[in-house]
């Protein structure tokens, strides 16, 4: 068998942007469609957000209101936390939106039919091929550049920089220019925001072989050439921008002698990306024939273990390519349209651990960091949000920013997002991840929980008749108890996450006096409640009643992806957990709802359940040709957490890990007859590589560090394992 696919591609040109192939550096990002007639290149940035009133708004000013609003949800009030409130209307942050389209229109249209497009995820280039035409693009990790190479005999085709995308704002102000210089042909396009002093401008060098160029407003036309180079930037900025400097900044990333430029920048890129992106894989046994399969046309077959194989490789690929200055927003890092559902925002009370959920076991360093880079860029903000609304010390994140602000200013009756406090706590668990997989603490990582102690040393003040403490006020996004509001008490989310913080900042400060007021805290919060169901209650407050029907399962972040509740140590919690897994509905069928389930499901070893989330999302119509995913079933509502997440699921219930544990096919659904997944990373320091039959199981361990673990396999039975810094540990299911 020839192995999985490392690419995708198509028999024809992408219509809409959606199935367009993406490419991306982390910082600049391309939606390509490959039309020979009339190429589209759609740049996107992750700076690009359109003022809206928003960038000015601060956190509401209530510290002084809590006490009064403490006081009546402990008395009994279940509507009290709807009146804490400044009065203001939702307020959504600044919209995603698109830079422009590069355009290329060929003088003469064709129609043949020996096309092909094609996206490398290896390389990152996106190519489209017909007779002599060719087209390949990429976004360099080296160089922070968009490359777009065209060649054909005789290349005759005018080029354009087009703000004209779906959505834009009839009032932009846009100025072109196109002139002709020592370094090549340069094209600008500078837009202005209405009413606003910022503005983004692009750039485009135009390197030109054989032919004639001249330029014609608003673009250039070339004629008789063998082959265009286009080296386009972005930048977001006030004032004006010195074009001919960018333009000179562009020339200089060109080698001077005989070396092709285009294989020079290539080669640069693929340095960085190549290995990044081959660190991991998984190979599912599927068929050579499914495998070759188009990408349109494989998402078809719901049941293929080609498609996961591919889904897999282009999840990794996507969050790589999505991932640098910033994580993954909601869209990744890509829209072809300014109306960008939810503000294409960075959603943290879920979406961005989900989709970067992946990160520290799939060998993508490069994602955690992008995705400490939005926290650590916002934390003056989060101080802003604990001493203005809670009057408090220490950080409360947002549950939505658009990667400017970290203000808490997205909030209304229905969605009272300003109450949740554990966002800190969930946001810094991928980065205390990341620190156990490479057995070094982040210093950066200790200095903010240490800030979110200090918060919730300030916030746990009120206690209940048994003397335990109340997270007061509480919500659990973003659901509301069926019989109460949804500001209300101890949610179960809460509670782990305050006691995790406690105890996870008094590990990374094991030597201070703090550490042991930290875990003493800890220690007086309350337990989980588990309700008449039998079920972990989403509120652990008598007399509040679940509500089941919800895509949100922030009552079991217990479960995933702490491990506060196991089936090894907490096997009552976890048999709770597991039933309000059972109890929960679908709601309106998110990706991100199913993906979420089954990653709870592999935690408590529940293979029926991730095959059937797997089941809803694959057979629910949920990818475009492009393999990015959509929010809703039947493609609606372009959306990166299907797309993102998926790779974490299927690791997630093949290998498991903790600083102690290894959990080998805990929920190897049975349709899953026989695999490898070589390169995952463990949170005790070793590489795993993992290969499957139905006559047995092998795992290789390559630990970085010398420690003793405890080995549970798909039987559950627990047994001890000493490893060795550099050697290599060989695991049979015989010896299992």
């Amino acid at each position: 068998m020839s192995g999985p696919v490392h690419g995708t591609w198509e028999p024809a040109p992408a219509a809409r942007w959606e199935d367009a192939y993406l490419s991306g550096n982390g910082r600049h990002g391309v939606m390509v469609c490959g039309d020979p007639n009339a190429d589209r290149v759609i740049v996107n940035h992750h700076t690009l957000v359109r003022p809206n009133g928003s960038e000015h708004a601060r956190p509401p000013a209530l510290a002084a209101e809590l006490p009064q609003l403490q006081d009546r949800l402990l008395a009994g009030d279940v509507t009290a936390a709807e009146r804490f409130t400044d009065g203001r209307e939702l307020q959504w942050v600044q919209p995603f939106h698109p830079a422009f389209q590069i355009r290329l229109r060929r003088a003469v249209a064709e129609e043949r039919e020996d096309y092909r497009r094609e996206v490398d995820f290896a390389t990152g280039v996106c190519t489209a091929i017909r007779g002599g035409w060719r087209s390949q693009v990429f976004v360099s990790r080296a160089d922070d550049v968009i490359v777009q190479y065209v060649t054909e005999p005789g290349l005759t085709t005018d080029v354009t920089l087009d703000p004209q995308l779906p959505g834009a704002p009839y009032n932009l102000a846009v100025g072109h220019s196109a002139i002709l210089t020592p370094d090549g042909a340069l094209l600008t396009l500078r837009v202005r925001y209405p009413g606003s002093d910022r503005a983004y401008t692009g750039v485009t060098l135009a390197l030109v072989t054989g032919g004639s160029t001249r330029t014609s407003l608003p673009g250039m036309r070339i004629e008789g050439a063998r082959s265009l180079l286009l080296l386009t930037r972005v930048q977001r900025h006030t004032g004006e921008l010195d074009a001919l400097a960018e333009a000179r900044a562009l020339r200089a990333l060109l080698p001077d002698g005989d070396e092709d430029p285009y294989d020079r920048l290539l080669a640069r890129h693929t340095d960085l990306h190549r290995p990044a992106y081959l660190r991991a894989g998984l190979d599912l046994g599927a068929d050579d024939a499914e495998r070759a399969l188009p990408g349109s046309e494989l998402v078809s077959h719901p049941k293929s273990p080609a498609l996961l194989e591919r889904l897999f490789a282009a999840g990794r690929y996507h969050l790589l390519s999505a991932a640098g200055m910033l994580p993954p927003r909601l869209t990744g890092l890509w829209t072809g349209d300014w109306n960008t559902a939810w503000s294409g925002a960075f959603t943290t009370d879920a979406n961005v651990n989900l989709q970067t959920a992946s990160a520290a076991a799939a060998a993508l360093p490069e994602v955690t960091e992008a995705h400490a880079a939005l926290i650590h860029g916002q934390l003056d903000h989060w101080r802003d949000n604990a001493r203005t609304i809670f009057g408090t010390r220490g950080v409360v994140a947002p549950a939505h920013t658009d990667g400017e602000s970290g203000h808490i200013y997205h909030f209304n009756r229905e969605y009272p997002l300003h109450l949740w406090t554990a966002g800190a706590d969930w946001l810094l668990k991928p980065l205390v991840d990341h620190d156990d997989t490479r057995g070094d603490r982040d210093p950066r990582t200790a200095a903010v929980l240490a800030e979110v102690a200090l918060f919730y040393e300030d916030f746990l003040t009120r206690t209940d008749n048994d003397g335990y403490l109340v997270v007061v006020p509480s919500y659990s996004p973003e659901n509301r108890p069926a019989n109460a509001s949804w500001g209300t008490l101890n949610a179960a989310m809460d509670l782990s996450a305050a006691r995790h913080a406690l105890l996870t900042a008094a590990e990374y400060h094991p030597d201070t006096p703090e550490a042991d007021s930290w875990r003493a805290l800890a220690d007086r919060l309350p337990q989980h409640r588990i309700n008449a169901d039998g079920a972990l209650a989403e509120w652990a407050w008598p007399g509040l009643e679940d509500t089941y029907d919800h895509r949100h399962l922030s009552h079991l972040y217990g479960v995933w992806p702490l491990d506060e509740i196991t089936p090894y140590d907490t096997p009552g919690l976890a048999a709770a957990a597991h039933r309000a897994l059972e109890l929960r509905g679908a709601e309106n069928d998110s990706a991100h709802g199913h993906l979420h389930h089954a990653l709870i499901a592999a935690r408590l070893r529940d293979g029926d359940r991730v095959a059937h989330a797997f089941d809803q999302v694959l057979g629910g119509d949920f990818f475009h040709a492009s393999l990015m995913s959509a929010h809703y079933p039947n493609r609606h509502v372009y959306n990166a957490d299907a797309a993102h997440t998926l790779p974490a699921v299927l690791i997630e219930m093949l290998v498991q890990s903790t600083p102690h544990r290894l959990v080998l096919l805990p929920a190897l659904p049975p349709t899953f007859r026989e695999g490898r997944l070589r390169g995952v990373r463990t949170r005790f320091g070793a590489e795993v590589d993992l290969t499957w039959t139905p006559e047995g199981a092998t795992a290789v361990l390559k630990p970085s560090r010398s420690l003793r673990i405890e080995l549970r396999t798909s039987s559950g039975d627990a047994q001890s394992l000493d490893l060795v810094a550099g050697e290599d540990h060989v695991l049979t299911s015989g010896t299992w």
